[in-house]
């Protein structure tokens, strides 16, 4: 397996001790989760989506483990504004702030109020399982554009989230660099649902929810590869990634760095874990493997 130099990085205007990020809404509730996960190897994190009204979210049953991933249906329950204490004790650490809203004026309303408080913002325009947010807005590369633009003409880092969930995500993250991105993370959960046969009726209280975990390891793969060859802005891979051969594996596909959600569920030292297997000081220089399986 190939063995990355160590050392820092800068990925879509955002400086992170490593390629290793905290995806959002694992662990992400409060400052002290937060700083955990950096103290315990994270390059950066990302925090539980806040939106422009307190959400309590959907009714339970709202997770279910699975053999090779996990469904989830949260509603995108959060604090709004009141999040912004949490973030007072990390100071100027790479703290991205996952943030969404119902149109443009929404997302640029909470993007006001955390900046100068966190390293930039990452835009869920993915959820699928959130009525009028998240996919609902992020299926239309106009909405996608207008949203963007609202928030990075705040003139902080601004990556944005994609869902799978379309027939063609370069065309989302075309729409994201168009409005200003200065990155695209793919991806977020895959639509999905399980039945219980013995109750004979869905898992989750809100029926559909998110796949998320190893099985959707080979999609995540194919967006960022299709995304590498029609976008310009980094790409931050996300969805399956649980070892160190399928971060490097990612990078090959395109991405700058990586974002780890559910492998955390199995593992609260994951990213210790990944540093130790990834990073060498005589490793090889990251920028020779990213994208090169592209031809």
């Amino acid at each position: 397996m190939v063995v990355l130099r160590t050392g820092p990085v800068t990925v879509g205007g955002v400086a992170l001790e490593n390629h290793l990020i905290l995806a959002a809404g694992v662990l992400g509730t409060t400052g002290a989760s937060l700083s955990r996960m950096l103290v315990r190897g994270a390059g950066g994190v990302v925090t539980k989506s806040i939106g422009p009204q307190p959400k309590d979210g959907h009714a339970g049953p709202c997770v279910v483990l699975l053999d090779n991933g996990i469904l989830n249906a949260m509603g995108l329950p959060n604090p709004s504004r009141d999040f912004a204490d949490e973030l007072i004790p990390l100071g100027q650490k790479p703290v991205i702030v996952s943030i969404f809203g119902g149109n443009p004026g929404e997302f640029a309303e909470v993007a006001g109020w955390f900046v100068g408080k966190a390293a930039g913002f990452e835009l869920n325009l993915s959820c699928p399982h959130a009525e009028g947010y998240g996919a609902a807005i992020g299926v239309d590369p106009t909405l996608v554009e207008a949203c963007t633009r609202a928030v990075s003409a705040l003139g902080m880092p601004t990556w944005v989230k994609l869902t799978p969930n379309v027939t063609d995500i370069t065309a989302i993250g075309k729409a994201a660099e168009r409005g200003g991105a200065t990155a695209i993370v793919a991806i977020n959960t895959i639509k999905a649902m399980r039945i219980s046969t013995g109750l004979r009726r869905p898992v989750l209280g809100n029926r559909y929810g998110g796949l998320s975990g190893d099985a959707i390891f080979p999609v995540s793969v194919r967006c960022v590869y299709e995304l590498y060859e029609a976008c310009t802005i980094p790409i931050i891979g996300c969805g399956g990634i649980s070892t160190a051969d399928r971060v490097i594996e990612m990078m090959m596909a395109g991405a700058r760095a990586v974002e780890i959600g559910s492998a955390v569920q199995r593992d609260i030292g994951i990213f210790e874990t990944l540093k130790n297997d990834l990073y060498a000081k005589k490793g090889v220089a990251p920028e020779e493997i990213v994208g090169c399986a592209h031809g």
